[in-house]
Protein backbone atom coordinates (compact mmCIF):
# COMPACT_ATOMS: atom_id res chain seq x y z
CA UNK A 1 0.00 0.00 0.00
CA UNK A 2 2.79 2.28 0.70
CA UNK A 3 4.01 1.85 -2.74
CA UNK A 4 0.95 3.00 -4.45
CA UNK A 5 0.61 6.15 -1.67
CA UNK A 6 4.06 7.21 -2.71
CA UNK A 7 3.43 7.39 -6.52
CA UNK A 8 1.14 9.84 -5.99
CA UNK A 9 3.26 11.85 -3.17
CA UNK A 10 3.14 15.32 -3.76
CA UNK A 11 1.08 15.33 -7.07
CA UNK A 12 1.08 18.74 -8.39
CA UNK A 13 -0.52 19.53 -11.63
CA UNK A 14 0.23 23.39 -13.82
CA UNK A 15 -1.84 26.23 -12.72
CA UNK A 16 -3.55 27.84 -15.34
CA UNK A 17 -0.76 30.78 -15.37
CA UNK A 18 1.76 28.01 -15.59
CA UNK A 19 0.82 25.78 -18.98
CA UNK A 20 2.60 26.66 -21.90
CA UNK A 21 1.24 30.99 -23.06
CA UNK A 22 3.06 30.31 -26.60
CA UNK A 23 0.87 27.73 -28.66
CA UNK A 24 1.99 24.26 -28.80
CA UNK A 25 1.61 21.83 -31.56
CA UNK A 26 -0.28 18.84 -31.89
CA UNK A 27 2.50 16.52 -30.87
CA UNK A 28 4.27 19.06 -28.17
CA UNK A 29 0.36 19.09 -27.00
CA UNK A 30 -0.26 15.52 -26.43
CA UNK A 31 3.64 15.05 -24.74
CA UNK A 32 3.09 18.27 -22.43
CA UNK A 33 -0.31 16.75 -20.65
CA UNK A 34 1.28 13.09 -20.78
CA UNK A 35 4.21 14.63 -18.89
CA UNK A 36 1.65 16.38 -16.59
CA UNK A 37 -0.66 13.20 -16.13
CA UNK A 38 2.29 10.38 -15.75
CA UNK A 39 1.89 9.80 -11.98
CA UNK A 40 -1.58 8.89 -12.69
CA UNK A 41 -0.47 6.12 -15.35
CA UNK A 42 -3.81 5.47 -17.30
CA UNK A 43 -4.70 8.51 -18.32
CA UNK A 44 -2.90 9.92 -21.15
CA UNK A 45 -3.60 11.61 -24.96
CA UNK A 46 -2.23 10.33 -27.96
CA UNK A 47 -2.49 13.13 -31.08
CA UNK A 48 -5.07 11.24 -32.90
CA UNK A 49 -7.34 12.15 -29.38
CA UNK A 50 -6.49 15.22 -30.16
CA UNK A 51 -7.43 15.54 -33.33
CA UNK A 52 -10.50 13.51 -32.70
CA UNK A 53 -11.57 15.82 -29.64
CA UNK A 54 -11.36 18.68 -32.60
CA UNK A 55 -13.36 16.62 -35.05
CA UNK A 56 -15.79 15.97 -32.37
CA UNK A 57 -16.08 19.76 -31.31
CA UNK A 58 -15.24 19.16 -27.75
CA UNK A 59 -12.57 21.74 -28.16
CA UNK A 60 -12.25 24.55 -30.75
CA UNK A 61 -9.61 23.70 -33.77
CA UNK A 62 -6.06 25.44 -33.11
CA UNK A 63 -4.68 28.79 -34.72
CA UNK A 64 -2.41 27.89 -37.27
CA UNK A 65 -2.01 24.27 -35.82
CA UNK A 66 -1.35 26.04 -32.07
CA UNK A 67 -3.31 24.80 -29.36
CA UNK A 68 -3.82 27.72 -26.84
CA UNK A 69 -3.36 27.45 -23.10
CA UNK A 70 -7.27 26.95 -22.95
CA UNK A 71 -7.55 24.25 -25.07
CA UNK A 72 -4.13 22.62 -23.35
CA UNK A 73 -6.53 23.29 -20.23
CA UNK A 74 -9.54 21.67 -21.34
CA UNK A 75 -7.78 19.48 -23.01
CA UNK A 76 -5.80 18.27 -19.34
CA UNK A 77 -9.76 17.62 -18.07
CA UNK A 78 -10.75 15.81 -20.84
CA UNK A 79 -7.69 13.39 -20.55
CA UNK A 80 -8.76 13.48 -16.76
CA UNK A 81 -12.32 12.30 -17.26
CA UNK A 82 -12.43 10.20 -20.34
CA UNK A 83 -11.89 7.31 -19.01
CA UNK A 84 -15.23 7.87 -16.41
CA UNK A 85 -17.57 9.30 -19.11
CA UNK A 86 -18.76 9.34 -22.26
CA UNK A 87 -18.38 11.58 -25.63
CA UNK A 88 -21.61 13.12 -24.89
CA UNK A 89 -20.90 13.40 -21.18
CA UNK A 90 -17.84 15.53 -21.74
CA UNK A 91 -19.63 17.48 -24.13
CA UNK A 92 -22.47 18.04 -21.98
CA UNK A 93 -19.45 18.83 -19.06
CA UNK A 94 -17.56 21.45 -21.31
CA UNK A 95 -21.00 23.20 -21.94
CA UNK A 96 -21.50 23.49 -18.44
CA UNK A 97 -18.27 24.71 -17.77
CA UNK A 98 -17.94 27.20 -20.30
CA UNK A 99 -21.44 28.70 -19.04
CA UNK A 100 -20.52 28.44 -15.30
CA UNK A 101 -16.79 29.75 -15.27
CA UNK A 102 -14.45 31.12 -17.85
CA UNK A 103 -11.41 28.29 -18.55
CA UNK A 104 -9.07 29.60 -15.80
CA UNK A 105 -11.20 29.44 -13.39
CA UNK A 106 -12.55 26.38 -14.11
CA UNK A 107 -9.44 24.25 -14.67
CA UNK A 108 -7.61 25.82 -11.58
CA UNK A 109 -10.90 24.85 -9.52
CA UNK A 110 -10.69 21.85 -11.29
CA UNK A 111 -7.08 20.67 -10.48
CA UNK A 112 -7.15 22.05 -7.17
CA UNK A 113 -10.06 19.61 -6.28
CA UNK A 114 -8.11 16.86 -8.44
CA UNK A 115 -5.15 17.21 -5.73
CA UNK A 116 -7.41 17.52 -3.03
CA UNK A 117 -9.14 14.19 -3.67
CA UNK A 118 -6.27 12.11 -4.64
CA UNK A 119 -4.36 13.18 -1.71
CA UNK A 120 -8.04 11.82 -0.13
CA UNK A 121 -7.99 8.88 -1.55
CA UNK A 122 -4.18 8.24 -1.34
CA UNK A 123 -4.03 8.45 2.50
CA UNK A 124 -2.08 11.49 2.63
CA UNK A 125 -5.10 13.52 4.66
CA UNK A 126 -7.90 11.98 6.64
CA UNK A 127 -10.44 14.33 5.46
CA UNK A 128 -11.52 16.06 1.81
CA UNK A 129 -10.79 19.97 1.88
CA UNK A 130 -13.54 22.19 1.21
CA UNK A 131 -12.21 23.23 -2.59
CA UNK A 132 -13.76 26.94 -3.52
CA UNK A 133 -16.40 29.12 -2.08
CA UNK A 134 -19.71 27.92 -4.42
CA UNK A 135 -21.84 25.19 -3.83
CA UNK A 136 -23.47 24.69 -7.05
CA UNK A 137 -24.49 21.92 -9.94
CA UNK A 138 -20.83 22.74 -11.48
CA UNK A 139 -19.17 22.14 -8.44
CA UNK A 140 -21.11 19.00 -7.29
CA UNK A 141 -20.92 17.27 -10.71
CA UNK A 142 -16.87 18.30 -10.91
CA UNK A 143 -16.33 16.92 -7.66
CA UNK A 144 -18.39 13.61 -8.48
CA UNK A 145 -16.02 13.55 -11.63
CA UNK A 146 -12.96 13.44 -9.83
CA UNK A 147 -13.71 11.33 -7.03
CA UNK A 148 -14.76 8.65 -9.91
CA UNK A 149 -11.43 9.42 -11.24
CA UNK A 150 -9.27 9.25 -8.40
CA UNK A 151 -10.82 5.79 -7.16
CA UNK A 152 -9.95 4.32 -10.52
CA UNK A 153 -6.92 5.81 -10.45
CA UNK A 154 -6.12 4.16 -6.65
CA UNK A 155 -7.90 0.82 -8.54
CA UNK A 156 -5.35 0.51 -11.34
CA UNK A 157 -2.05 1.23 -9.42
CA UNK A 158 -3.58 -1.34 -6.52
CA UNK A 159 -4.14 -4.25 -9.69
CA UNK A 160 -1.17 -3.22 -11.33
CA UNK A 161 0.91 -4.37 -8.33
CA UNK A 162 0.25 -7.69 -8.87
CA UNK A 163 2.31 -9.71 -11.29
CA UNK A 164 -0.52 -10.45 -13.68
CA UNK A 165 -1.53 -7.04 -13.48
CA UNK A 166 -4.96 -8.00 -12.07
CA UNK A 167 -5.65 -9.88 -15.17
CA UNK A 168 -7.30 -12.74 -14.13
CA UNK A 169 -6.04 -16.02 -16.32
CA UNK A 170 -8.64 -17.95 -18.40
Amino acid sequence: MEKIARSLAGFHLPRYQELPQLGLYLEQTATYINQCLAPLENVHLTSSMVSNYVKHDLISSPKKKLYSQQQIAELIFIAISKNVLSLANLREALKLQRASYDTETAYDYMISELENVLAYVFGFKDELAEVGHEHGEYKTMLRNVIMTVSYKVYLDKYFAQFPDGGEEKK
